[in-house]
């Protein structure tokens, strides 16, 4: 495989491409000059009630995004706490139908002090890969604003997929992120 300089394999045989200015990577288009599979970023934000560090907590407690998303057991496979290298598998489907999104956290920056904190995880699966990151920021009267972004990718789906993929996983991530903030 030829590698030009701003592109660079991925642990997983995605070749990947460099973002001009914004540290960001994507899948490398393939020689046709399209994706094989499908590829979406989006962004998501929400304010919450709850403070910077109970945000936080709620947001990084692995297992319980198993709440929140259907059809879904999340395991953590390190030993506590989260950290950089902290490694866990997202398990979502039936039977046949089952895949396993592992992720590990990159970069591990908890609030301090009431200040904001920083998480971003990498897919590392064959099926789902890219990454998502995000952020707890404080807010005037004590709540918190969380902004999360997500590159998905989605080997298996064409191309011409990322927008109906984009909106099932920016209504996916939402409902997600509204109940993890909000429940218990």
């Amino acid at each position: 495989m030829r590698v030009a300089r701003h592109q660079r394999p991925y642990s997983n045989g995605v070749l990947m491409e460099d973002r001009p200015g914004t540290g960001e990577s994507v899948p490398a288009p393939g020689p046709s000059g399209a994706y094989d599979h499908a590829v979406v970023l989006f962004t998501l934000e929400r304010v919450s009630r709850h403070p910077v560090a109970e945000s936080w907590r709620r947001l990084t407690d692995w297992p319980r995004h198993a709440d929140v998303v259907p059809l879904t057991r999340v395991t953590v496979r390190t030993p506590a706490p989260t950290r950089e290298g902290t490694v866990f598998v997202a398990r979502s489907g039936l039977g046949p139908l089952a895949f396993d999104d592992p992720m590990e956290v990159v970069d591990w920056r908890p609030p301090d002090g009431g200040g904001p904190g920083t998480c971003r995880l990498v897919k590392r699966g064959t099926f789902v890969t890219g990454w998502a990151e995000f952020e707890v920021h404080p807010v005037d009267g004590g709540g918190s604003r969380v902004v999360w972004r997500e590159d998905l990718s989605v080997r298996g789906l064409p191309g011409f997929t990322d927008r109906l993929l984009g909106r099932s996983a920016r209504w996916m991530f939402g409902r997600a992120m509204d109940g993890l903030l909000e429940r218990g």
